[in-house]
C-alpha cells in the first residue's frame, strides 16, 4: 500500500529566463533568486526531491534550462524532476542526459497521449511524471493546459485513467484554485484523483503552513507534498516540517 512508504517533501523551483520566480494563481511573478544556490540549499536541507519547472519554456529557452540542469545536477544528489514545455522524446532525452531523473509532461501529453506510452517504453515509467493543472469548472474538476490558460473539456478522473493506462509512473496535481494562496491543498481534487488511480500522487498548490501537509498525508490523498512559497521565504524549514510530521506518526525520511 502507498501509505506505508515514507511521504516525500518536494520543493519546487519555477524558472523564468534562468531565474527562480513565484506567483499567485499562476500570475504576478516575482523574482526569488538563483536556481543553483537554491537547489544546493534544498539538497542540504533534507528535501527528498526537487521539481524544476521551466514556466516560460519555448524552443529558444530550451538551451538555458539544459545548461541549468547540468549545473544543478553537479551540485545535488537528490532526484530532479524537470518539466515545462517538454514536447518530444528528444526533449526528454536531452533533459535526462543533462542530469534529470524524471521528466514532467503536461500539455504535450494532452495533445498526444501516445507520448506517455512512447516515453515509458523508451525511458521507463519511473521517469514519466504526468503533471495536471486542474480547476473546478461548470463541468467538475477540469484539466487545463498552456500554463493554466486554456480549458480542455477533459475531466480529471478520466484523464488520470488514460495516463495510467499509457504507462505514466506518477502524477503531479496542481490545483489552480489553491495555487499560491497558502490556504491549503485542494482536498476535493486530490480525493477524486486518489479514487481514480493507484499511482503515486504529488500534491501541489496551496501549502501555507505545516498543518496543510499533515492534512493531505493524514487523509492519505497524496504521497508527496510539493511547496514553493513557504520554503523559499524561509517561513518554515523542510527539516522542521519532517520533524512535525514524524511527531504525528506520519512516515518521512529523516
Amino acid at each position: 500500500m502507498a501509505n506505508h512508504l515514507a511521504k516525500r517533501i518536494i520543493p519546487c523551483l519555477d524558472i523564468k529566463d534562468g531565474q527562480v520566480v513565484k506567483g499567485v494563481n499562476f500570475i504576478g511573478l516575482q523574482n526569488i533568486g538563483d536556481p543553483v544556490s537554491l537547489a544546493r540549499f534544498y539538497n542540504d536541507s533534507l528535501a527528498d526531491e526537487l521539481v524544476i519547472l521551466d514556466i516560460t519554456a519555448s524552443f529558444e529557452h530550451r538551451q538555458i534550462i539544459v545548461e541549468l540542469i547540468r549545473e544543478i545536477a553537479k551540485e545535488v544528489y537528490i532526484p530532479l524532476t524537470i518539466g515545462g514545455g517538454v514536447k518530444t522524446l528528444n526533449d526528454m532525452y536531452m533533459l535526462l542526459d543533462s542530469g534529470a531523473d524524471k521528466i514532467s509532461i503536461n500539455s504535450a501529453a494532452i495533445a498526444d497521449p501516445s507520448l506517455i506510452e512512447q516515453a515509458a517504453k523508451r525511458f521507463g515509467s519511473q521517469c514519466v511524471v504526468v503533471a495536471i493543472d486542474v480547476r473546478l469548472s461548470d463541468l467538475g474538476y477540469e484539466v487545463y493546459v498552456k500554463g493554466g490558460r486554456e480549458r480542455t473539456g477533459i475531466l480529471l478522473d478520466e484523464w488520470v485513467k488514460v495516463c495510467e493506462e499509457k504507462g505514466a509512473g506518477e502524477f503531479l496535481l496542481t490545483s489552480m484554485d489553491t495555487d499560491g494562496t497558502k490556504n491549503g491543498y485542494d482536498i476535493g481534487a486530490l480525493q477524486m484523483m486518489r479514487r481514480s488511480t493507484s499511482l503515486p500522487i504529488i500534491a501541489s498548490g496551496g501549502a501555507g503552513k505545516v498543518e496543510h501537509l499533515e492534512e493531505i498525508f493524514s487523509l492519505d490523498v497524496a504521497d508527496a507534498a510539493l511547496a514553493a512559497s513557504i520554503f523559499h521565504n524561509n517561513e518554515i524549514s523542510i527539516i522542521d516540517v519532517k520533524h512535525y510530521l514524524d511527531d504525528r506518526g506520519i512516515s518521512v525520511r529523516l
